[in-house]
């Protein structure tokens, strides 16, 4: 088993689908988990008691001056920037400001967490990691998600250049772009799109939120160690399917 006892990892939107699973699998390997919301605290509680240990932290990772004050009060060895947005608009219905806000949720924030965290580290010579969760959206993006889609590309790139600036330092930077994750209710709101997904996935079947849970534990696992600047996709292999 992937071991990461006596780390602390901070896992932001921990709260969620993803974020939630992400947390719970760091927690069975050993870590001690900092589950992060910004708006649901009864769910990120509700997690940390269904570990059995850990804290809560909240913060608005938009807000500079938030990232700095919770990296006062915590020092985790590991990260995985998890938080994020995906509301639906086409390029040309969306506001300007729905564009700032996708780019601060998804983007804005990751650069914020992995750049304080990254300069604790080396204040406190240690070496540590940073996953972030990306999404296929940043290779191929979809109708109505053109703004999340840029945003994940965005995400991609800043993990290949943190971990190009922070590498000396011994810090590794790599990011997990999964493809469609079930989720409560997935099946029943949306039951064309998953049949479709089904039909196109090599594997056979949409992903899990373990599925990425278990690529993040492996990025910040030592078995990593010399992995950096990685962009795993994690989507049963649709994303390898011709274009043409």
């Amino acid at each position: 088993m992937l071991d990461l006892s006596g780390e602390t990892v901070l896992v932001t939107g921990a709260s969620g689908n993803i974020g939630g699973a992400i947390a719970a699998r760091l927690a069975e390997a050993g870590a001690s988990v900092i589950a992060h919301y910004h708006r649901n605290e009864s769910a990120a509680r509700a997690l940390v008691e269904r570990l059995g240990a850990g804290e809560v932290m909240q913060a608005d990772l938009a807000d500079e001056s938030a990232v700095d004050a919770m990296f006062t009060a915590i020092r985790p060895s590991l990260i995985v920037n998890n938080a994020a947005a995906q509301p639906v608009a086409g390029l040309g219905d969306m506001t300007f400001a729905d564009w700032r806000a996708m780019m601060s949720a998804n983007l804005d924030s990751a650069f914020l967490v992995t750049q304080r965290a990254a300069l604790a580290w080396i204040v406190d010579g240690t070496a540590g990691a940073v996953v972030n969760i990306g999404s296929i959206e940043g290779l191929d993006p979809a109708a109505g998600h053109g703004h999340y889609a840029t945003s994940k590309a965005g995400l991609a790139m800043l993990t290949r250049a943190a971990a190009l600036e922070f590498g000396s330092a011994g810090i590794r930077i790599n990011c997990v772009s999964p493809g469609l994750i079930d989720r409560e209710g997935l099946a029943r709101d949306w039951p064309d799109g998953v049949a479709r997904w089904h039909d196109r996935v090599p594997l056979g079947r949409i992903g899990s939120a373990i599925d990425v849970a278990d690529a993040v534990l492996f990025l910040l696992s030592p078995a990593a160690r010399w992995i950096s600047g990685a962009n795993l996709v994690v989507d049963g292999g649709m994303s390898a399917q011709s274009k043409w």
